[in-house]
């Protein structure tokens, strides 16, 4: 198959991408398929039938190590040459519309919030992953939290929209502890803890960067730990124990940063009790093909879902491929899958 690998792109989360489109480009090429790995948001420079030679070029290692620190996006967007408004640089969509498929390794809002899903809808293009609706929805942790809240324990939050002008205020009124996030962002960016007035006000100065639109989250005590979805079944669980703080964007991508045990220490009623609520939580949302959920298991053994990915990390240090691995399911069979798989949802409407 001629495959288009469509990565980087325009969000906090553009280093993440690139790890993970590297990595998914060169497992589908050592199963044979045709593979152009593209910068979204940079495009190539071929042009016209010229496009066809990248099918099968050499897959760069440059970005496989994501960095420490998140992208400098103002950077990135005053580096490209050709200016513009469009999150599809030169030739991205000329290129996407030859292949038989497009993996999204794409991460963030730049990507896996449905918008370049349902731009591919429109023009025809199969891709991997879940449908736009679901995307969409799913990236928004303030709405996902609504629709489940029903269906799976989820600690109490408040959504708000602010300016530095309402900072006190939400400082004066706010019950803590609580886990500060930005609505619409992943892999753990401008997140954090507040156990005291002093580090929620930091923490909301610095969610302005963000946008301003922020989740407050009761802050739950207990294990960190997720849940892949794999063609609609739950992966074994795996917990994550960062070696200092949380598991932030730091230690989510740099090697030997947390310790990850999968499968997760934890019951066997523990371990059902998240798969389900993984399920249910995958099945709410409409979602197809993989995904990754998030949760806290409390010392009572209950399962608190926090949020959920239809675009997880495929990187060196991801999860995903780990869960993956603890069912005898390698990386390039776990990426074969994800590709079938979503060929077929896609001919189902899903």
């Amino acid at each position: 198959m001629k495959i288009v690998v469509l990565a980087g792109g325009l969000s906090p989360e553009r280093n993440v991408s690139l790890s993970t489109g590297t990595m998914v480009a060169e497992a589908l090429t050592s199963l044979g398929h045709e593979v152009a790995l593209v910068d979204m948001y940079f495009g190539v420079k071929e042009k016209g039938a010229e496009l066809s030679g990248l099918f099968g070029a050499p897959i760069s290692e440059e970005h496989k190590r994501v960095s420490r620190q998140a992208p400098d996006l103002a950077a990135v967007k005053a580096s490209r040459t050709e200016g513009g408004d469009s999150m599809f640089g030169p030739g991205v969509l000329e290129l996407c519309g030859m292949a038989d498929l497009v993996f999204l390794a794409l991460h963030g809002s730049c990507g896996e919030d449905g918008r370049v899903q349902a731009a591919f809808d429109l023009m025809g293009i199969p891709y991997t992953g879940s449908g736009y609706l679901g995307s969409a929805i799913a990236m928004d942790k303030d709405l996902t939290k609504r629709m489940v809240a029903d269906v799976v324990s989820t600690p109490g939050w408040k959504t708000v929209s602010y300016t530095a002008d309402d900072i006190d205020g939400l400082v004066e009124t706010a019950r803590l502890p609580l886990v500060v996030k930005p609505v619409a962002s992943g892999s753990s960016i401008g997140v954090s803890i507040a156990h005291t007035a002093e580090e929620l006000r930091t923490a909301l100065t610095e969610g302005l960067a963000l946008g301003g639109r922020t989740v407050l989250e009761q802050y739950v005590k207990g294990r960190e730990l997720q849940v892949a979805i794999l063609e609609d079944k739950a992966l074994p669980s795996i917990e994550i124990i960062p070696k200092q703080g949380f598991y932030d964007y730091e230690n989510k991508y740099q090697p030997g940063a947390a310790e990850e045990v999968c499968p997760a220490d934890i019951s066997p009623e523990a371990e059902q009790k998240l798969r389900d609520a993984a399920v249910r939580v995958y099945e709410t949302l409409g979602l197809a093909v993989y995904s990754r959920a998030d949760f806290i298991l409390d010392a009572d053994g209950e399962p608190w879902f926090l949020e959920i990915n239809t675009l997880p990390g495929m990187t060196p240090t991801s999860l995903v491929p780990q869960e993956a691995a603890a069912v005898g399911i390698d990386y390039n069979t776990l990426c074969q899958r994800i590709v079938d798989a979503s060929l077929a949802a896609r001919k189902q409407g899903r």
